[in-house]
């Protein structure tokens, strides 16, 4: 059958959505999912970093290893994995079980977010792609603003369970609308050989440094293995480096850093998804800690955030479709700064929810401007040849930058609040400690102090974007007459 790029587009779209999907329905339902497995708060925290860091792990693999053997055929597989384990890790009798299935679930959404864009970047002509990923961008809206509602609803009346089942026919649609608009066939031609010992030295380098961020800021920085972690970091990330330099074939093609648009987008979307997941991750354990709500009401107030991007990020992808890329997405994190500062403000125990609503709506707006040109114009200056690497990298840098993101928030929030109090917090039941509402001020001082960080973080974003112009914007025309793999 003859491909419609638009088809393409709801493929990738509902790929997306599911990941999108998973993450928010699994945060609302972290306190009742804690309480059900009898979890440790750090038992709580590996629950959603075990789906990350194997994502983070896997997801620049994926996209170098699907230019070899054919990114549409990785992307199926990916979608058939996550959505096998997804029905998996809701039947774990323990936490320590859960936390291995959520490392499978992670492996099979690195396949589908390593090339998704990539996918969705080799089908539109260059007029039509930032509009294009301002789709996809939405579609990540849809699924943020779904998630918590559907995760709420699913935990409230039917158990934390539920919203891991509920990803299983979602993903079976997904694997077979799939197959339908993309077919099963890999590259044929052009294989080389696979570079094992990048592989093997960015598995160890980049799970050394996930390992320390988010067991230190929990179990403390100078644990032996945090300090192990740590030193497994610093000696492999310098391995990897110097033999991808050498390997002609590497895992990561380290010119495209040296991109100004591909190098300095990057930096701009790792900044600004740190600053981004602090809200999401912090605002939940605020309205069912702090404020005593219900998951399905918690889930309800966190509209306002991906409603912003939502209604902005198409008309994000407009813009920079007419106007060029960096202007947009350089405004876009401006107005998300204005938003981290007003909840840096303006959150105590008891805020008015509409103020709060407006400051959340704000950073959704400017991250919905933000994404789809800041995507837009890095997949253009890597250029087809390399869109699989590049949307890799992307991934990447956007996954890092949430690890970063839920280590940094814990360890803002641990140097103010008591570790048992912070269980309590996080499981829902700090009003049930003798003196919960004494923990409750300093849990929300640590959540200010955090936005702070997380407002500075945006405005070094800012630059990055603002210095990341296209050095050549009529070459990537010239490469997509080329053939690229896959």
């Amino acid at each position: 059958m003859n491909e419609n790029r638009w088809q393409v587009l709801s493929t990738t779209s509902l790929g997306t959505l599911l990941s999108a999907l998973n993450f928010s329905t699994l945060i609302i339902a972290l306190p009742q999912l804690m309480r059900g497995l009898h979890a440790t708060i750090l038992q709580g925290v590996w629950i959603l970093f075990a789906y990350m860091v194997a994502q983070t792990v896997m997801v620049l693999m994926g996209g170098s290893l699907a230019d070899r053997f054919g990114r549409r055929r990785l992307y199926i597989v990916g979608l058939a994995v996550f959505t096998l384990f997804s029905l998996v890790a809701g039947a774990s009798p323990n936490a320590p079980e859960l936390i291995l299935w959520r490392v499978f679930q992670g492996i099979g959404g690195a396949l589908v977010m390593a090339n998704s864009t990539a996918i969705v970047a080799q089908s539109f002509p260059r007029r039509e792609l930032s509009r294009a990923l301002g789709i996809n961008v939405m579609v990540v809206a849809v699924g943020q603003i779904l998630g918590p509602v559907v995760g709420g609803w699913l935990t409230t009346l039917y158990g934390w369970r539920w919203t891991f089942w509920f990803n299983v026919p979602i993903g079976l649609i997904a694997v077979f609308w799939a197959i339908w608009v993309l077919g099963f066939k890999g590259t044929s031609k052009d294989r080389v050989p696979v570079d094992v010992g990048g592989i093997i030295t960015y598995v160890f380098a980049i799970t050394g440094l996930l390992y320390a961020l988010s067991v230190g800021a929990v179990s403390g920085w100078a644990s032996a293995s945090v300090l192990i972690a740590g030193a497994v970091f610093v000696v492999g990330l310098p391995a990897w480096i110097l033999i991808e330099s050498r390997n002609p074939a590497p895992l990561l093609h380290l010119p495209l850093l040296r991109i100004r648009a591909f190098g300095f987008g990057s930096v701009a979307a790792a900044l600004n998804a740190i600053a981004r997941m602090a809200v999401i991750f912090l605002m939940i354990f605020y309205f069912q800690g702090a404020e005593g709500e219900t998951a399905l009401v918690a889930g309800l107030r966190l509209i306002p955030l991906a409603a912003g991007m939502l209604v902005l990020a198409p008309i994000g992808g407009a813009i920079a479709d007419r106007f060029g890329t960096t202007r947009p997405a350089t405004v876009g994190l401006i107005v998300s700064t204005v938003g981290f500062v007003g909840l840096a403000l303006g959150l105590h125990l008891h805020s008015a929810y509409l103020m709060l609503a407006l400051w959340m709506a704000i950073i959704g707006v400017g991250a919905g401007i933000f994404n789809s040109p800041n995507t837009s114009r890095m997949m253009t200056a890597a250029g087809p040849a390399r869109r699989g690497e590049a949307s890799g990298i992307r991934a990447l840098t956007t996954n890092t930058g949430m690890m970063l993101s839920i280590a940094l928030a814990f360890a803002v929030v641990a140097s103010v609040v008591p570790r048992d109090a912070m269980l309590a917090i996080f499981t829902g039941t700090a009003r049930a400690l003798p003196n919960g509402t004494a923990v409750l001020p300093k849990f929300l001082v640590g959540i200010r102090g955090t936005f702070w960080v997380m407002a500075a973080l945006n405005v070094l974003a800012v630059f990055f974007s603002a210095s990341g112009r296209v050095d050549n914007p009529d070459e990537p025309d010239q490469m997509r007459r080329q053939p690229a793999p896959g």
